[in-house]
């Protein structure tokens, strides 16, 4: 069992960044791919970023085209956080935004195991 915790939401005017955290409980943190995942009202949930880990080959990234080059994702695997920086937040970025791990990586939300309980974020213009 995985629990998710996340933080960092808030209001920001466009042009501006936040940084999500996630903070996952239980010993094999390592083992799940973490993904982002948002979702704006009367809308469906859509993929944001994910980020797997391995000792061989280090961080595997993905990003959904819409933040590709203004977010971020990583991981502290000591502190079991994943973090997402928004830069250049877009009133288009405003959505509730949820944490997620799972065995593999893919952008699908079906398959991810875990959930937190959602941040909001808003971008004014």
């Amino acid at each position: 069992q995985v629990q998710l915790v996340e933080s960092g939401g808030g209001l920001v005017q466009a042009g501006g960044s936040l940084r999500l955290s996630c903070a996952a409980s239980g010993r094999t943190f390592t083992s799940y791919c973490m993904a982002w995942f948002r979702q704006a009202p009367g809308k469906e949930r859509t993929f944001v970023a994910a980020i797997t880990w391995s000792a061989w080959s280090g961080s595997s990234t993905d990003y959904a085209d819409s933040v590709k080059g203004r977010f971020t994702i990583s991981r502290d695997n000591a502190k079991n956080t994943v973090y997402l920086q928004m830069n250049n937040l877009k009133p288009e970025d405003t959505a509730v935004y949820y944490c997620a791990a799972g065995p593999q990586h893919t952008v699908v939300p079906a398959a991810y195991l875990y959930w937190g309980q959602g941040t909001q974020v808003t971008v004014s213009s």
